[in-house]
């Protein structure tokens, strides 16, 4: 099992990175690329990445240990 230290690093990169590609595209997809869409996609990604967080911390051990099953019995 990997290190807490290094689950927190995991899901703080992988939770940014969704958040900014997500908020950006979902806000881009109801307004449009309007003057107000940066602050709006700020407003957004601020809302969305403490969510996003909570569950990669949460879900993704999960998700990983189905992954080795599911790549196991495909083999």
């Amino acid at each position: 099992m990997t290190d807490l230290r290094t689950r927190m690093i995991f899901a703080f990169l992988m939770s940014l990175l969704m958040s900014v590609i997500m908020s950006g595209w979902i806000t881009w997809l109801n307004i449009g690329f309007r003057p107000d869409y940066v602050a709006r996609w700020g407003r957004a990604f601020l809302a969305a990445w403490p969510a996003a967080f909570f569950a990669v911390m949460t879900i993704a051990p999960m998700v990983q240990r189905l992954t080795v099953r599911l790549a196991t019995a495909l083999r």
